[in-house]
């Protein structure tokens, strides 16, 4: 085991795919120069050199700035039979290559019979809470969880994010990894041995059984931070992280909910259609009979991200959020009585976003 940075353990599972497997290559904007941090060689690595020197040019290679050219050609090798790990840099530079997702990765399988197949990585950081503006502040992983050909995964720990995409690798369909930047310097222990993490499994983080708090991408460790301070006030949170989103293990949520008979969903995309939304409508399909209160979203408000860091600042899912949800939903939160109206559902019209 080896303590590892988030981007660190990026740059390591990138490291052993090229080794592995000589089909894989990494292109992108800037990945020779390694510019943040994925390709080139560890500290414990040193004297081997940077991606470049260890594996060349023809396997790590720069692109020009044009999102449509690189997810087109990358797509055109992998039906050659490579195995590409692209790097798009900001998540919101996906939409100027909207058609090579949509109708060209995620529909080649099914219009070809089966006689093509995608084995494309997709990797993008997502920028936000970091005072980078509405052009590149986006968190648009739930507008592809609506394109069907394409996985999603968000991984949210640094073992997470090696093993999730070592399987993204290793997909023959076109997987998309929506990275949050404030993860990226976390760190815990990674095993430096071979392992992946399977696609629709997710994660217990912490358990409980008072209610369950399902929490996507950056807002996991706000989630887990909520639920220590909940232990103190005698409330005790099941933590769930997805993990993947497409393939969603639905299951394992609805259990957790089975089981607390409550459920807060965090994340920081857009609230309209979000990953919470699709969870909320997962729930109250196959679990309502076990709620004992509304289900609760704490996410972005629908609205551009403003460059102003004191605004910027408002918008996402917070500990305190995820607090006041869990209060509300599970009827610790004082509350002015409205005559004739369940609590719960006048706790409802207040939930954050």
């Amino acid at each position: 085991m080896t303590q590892m940075t988030y981007i660190g353990a990026i740059g390591a599972a990138q490291r052993e795919a090229l080794t592995a497997d000589e089909r894989v290559v990494v292109i992108g904007e800037d990945v020779e120069a390694n510019v943040y941090g994925t390709t080139g060689a560890s500290r414990q690595r040193a004297e081997e050199g940077d991606f470049v020197q260890m594996f060349g040019k023809n396997r790590v290679r720069n692109t020009p700035i044009s999102e449509e050219v690189i997810a087109g050609a990358a797509i055109g090798a992998a039906m050659t039979g490579l195995r590409p790990i692209v790097d798009l840099s900001y998540s919101s530079f996906l939409y100027l290559a909207m058609d090579q997702f949509v109708n060209q990765a995620a529909k080649s399988r099914y219009m070809f019979g089966g006689q093509a197949s995608i084995p494309v990585v997709f990797r993008s950081a997502m920028f936000y809470s970091l005072n980078a503006g509405a052009h590149h502040a986006d968190r648009p992983y739930p507008m592809f969880m609506n394109v069907p050909g394409l996985k999603v995964i968000t991984p949210a720990s640094p073992a997470d994010a090696k093993g999730l995409l070592l399987s993204a690798v290793e997909s023959d369909d076109p997987v998309l990894c929506f990275e949050a930047v404030p993860l990226w310097g976390t760190k815990e222990e990674v095993s430096e041995e071979e392992y992946r993490i399977p696609f629709g499994v997710a994660r217990t983080v912490r358990e409980g059984g008072d209610v369950t708090i399902v929490a996507i991408s950056g807002s996991v460790m706000d989630a887990v931070a909520a639920a220590d301070e909940l232990a103190e006030e005698g409330i005790s949170a099941e933590v769930i992280d997805p993990r993947t989103l497409v393939p969603l293990d639905s299951e394992a949520i609805v259990k957790s909910v089975e089981k607390t008979g409550r459920l807060v969903i965090a994340e920081p995309a857009h609230r309209t259609c979000g990953a919470a939304a699709e969870i909320s409508a997962i729930v109250a399909e196959e679990a309502i009979h076990a709620l004992r209160g509304p289900i609760l979203r704490v996410t972005a408000p629908d609205m551009q991200i403003p460059f102003s860091p004191v605004l910027e600042s408002l918008l996402y899912p917070t500990k305190e959020k995820i607090l006041d949800a869990v209060r509300r939903v599970c009827g610790e939160a004082p509350q002015e009585k409205r005559s004739g109206e369940p609590k719960a559902y006048a706790d409802a019209k207040d939930a954050p976003q």
